[in-house]
């Protein structure tokens, strides 16, 4: 059997599970609790949320939960086989998705390869559990039924059932839309200024235009109905979010995370000045939009790389084809039995440290989880019970939720679009003692705080005769109001 052994399946199998193994993170996003504990409400009350039930601030208020879909399976699989097949799943649906992005790349599978790996590493500060990744995955998709579709015009209307599930599990079903109408944008200048070796026909074009109106139609097929339609725009347009959000804020590029995003919009400047290949309306269409957002938000690099890699590999390869370099080529032939034995035991070492890998995570899961949220100070508190309402930090919202909900509510959590600008504003002002802080603490009748130990409030709270502090360790603070202050 190991003599059947060929180069480029051999090469595939490598690069999958090492995308696996990288794509292994664990479950420190700060929304995944309540995802979690949404989930685990829905299916015991057989209930959808369509008010706030988390916070004493908002609580009654419309809530559009988006992402309802999404929690119900998280929840089950987390209930069924806990937190180790969550990271498992999750780092199969990313490295599937880069998969997805490799099979798009023109050319010889090592160049490919290799311009995978630097769409992922670009995109990597993004990966985790959490519902982004499946609109990542399901944008990948999407792209690759639209590339598959001139040859095999039918896989275009798997892309409405495909709508319906994403609208149910992430509001990032509208960058699905945005792509199939960046598509038949650029396939119809295409067709009209007949650009690249296969110019789009008429009829391919019509039926892109009614596979996006069925996929415009279908957005309804939603708990919420036509709100669906304007929740993306409303959540895009908040300035709340993007001066707040640290994955909202534009790339920073004096940090070095950054530079493989530097490389690939560098690489395809140079693409565009130099490469014998010339881009075609389609690729400049779905290009620039994605380009502008990784620029203009952090959060938006993994959707670039899934678009630019091809064009990238599709650069490289005709710069290689030009100077007639045959290095990197594989082949499908059967391989000698040294070679193929190499070959296998190259598999069988990638697979065991991908296995390692998701192990380790796994392990260090509880140990991360107190390091990036208030694990001890939840505890205290659970012990303790010191009284409400109770103020917390943004990122731990999700995490208190989870852990004390119903007992305490929370002030503020990561559902951003259900507080609002205004809101989000008040409790910066709140947080680092700025404008008029008190106001807050005052409306709120906020009697506990559980913040950073090194947050501004803290400080000015801890000079306060109104309030003592409760508790503290190496990362929180807990701070209460003084019996009878006003």
């Amino acid at each position: 059997m190991a003599a059947l052994l060929k180069t480029r399946p051999t090469f595939v199998l490598v690069l999958a599970l090492g995308l696996f193994a990288m794509a292994a993170r664990g479950m420190l996003d700060p929304d995944i609790w309540w995802h979690l504990r949404t989930g685990q409400l829905i299916l015991e009350n057989h209930h959808l949320f369509h008010a706030d039930p988390y916070s004493f601030t908002r609580l009654g208020q419309p809530w559009v939960n988006h992402e309802w879909l999404f929690a119900v399976l998280a929840f089950a699989l987390y209930r069924l086989a806990g937190a180790g097949a969550l990271i498992s799943l999750f780092a199969l649906i990313t490295a599937t998705t880069f998969l997805l992005v490799f099979s798009r790349c023109p050319g010889k599978p090592y160049v490919a390869g290799v311009m995978t790996v630097l769409g992922a590493i670009a995109s990597v500060s993004s990966w985790g559990v959490r519902p982004q990744m499946v609109s990542l995955l399901l944008a990948a998709i999407v792209l690759f039924l639209l590339d598959r579709s001139e040859r095999q015009a039918r896989l275009l209307w798997w892309l409405v059932p495909l709508t319906v599930v994403w609208v149910n599990l992430h509001a990032g079903f509208a960058l699905g839309i945005a792509l199939i109408a960046l598509f038949l944008v650029g396939s119809a200048l295409d067709f009209v200024f007949h650009l690249g070796d296969q110019p789009q026909s008429a009829q391919h074009l019509r039926r892109l235009l009614l596979v996006l109106v069925a996929c415009c139609g279908v957005v309804r097929i939603n708990p919420y109905g036509a709100q669906m339609y304007v929740y993306p725009l409303q959540t895009l347009r908040s300035p709340g979010m993007q001066r707040f959000i640290q994955e909202w804020f534009s790339p920073d590029f004096h940090d070095p995370k950054y530079l493989p995003l530097v490389l690939m919009i560098l690489g395809i400047l140079a693409g565009v000045a130099s490469s014998p290949k010339r881009l075609t309306a389609r690729e400049l269409m779905l290009l620039l939009p994605t380009m502008a957002a990784a620029l203009w938000s952090v959060r938006h690099i993994p959707v670039f790389g899934v678009v630019a890699v091809p064009v990238l590999a599709g650069f490289i390869e005709a710069w290689l084809r030009l100077g007639r370099v045959r290095l990197l080529q594989t082949t499908d032939r059967p391989l000698p039995r040294s070679a193929a034995l190499v070959n296998v035991l190259l598999i069988v070492a990638v697979a065991g440290f991908a296995v390692v890998r998701v192990w380790w995570v796994l392990q260090q899961q509880s140990v991360a989880e107190a390091r990036q949220f208030p694990a001890a100070a939840v505890s205290f508190l659970v012990k303790d019970r010191p009284p409400q309402p109770l103020m917390n930090h943004y990122s731990w919202g999700g995490y208190l939720i989870w852990r004390l909900y119903p007992d305490y509510r929370v002030y503020i959590d990561g559902r951003a679009d259900v507080y609002g600008d205004n809101f989000m504003s008040e409790f910066a002002s709140a947080y680092y003692v700025s404008n008029d802080w008190r106001r807050p603490l005052q409306e709120w009748a906020v009697r506990t705080v559980v913040l950073p130990r090194d947050a501004p409030l803290i400080t000015a709270l801890r000079s306060s005769p109104e309030w003592k502090q409760i508790y503290t360790d190496a990362q929180v603070a807990v701070l209460t109001r003084v019996l009878g202050s006003p």
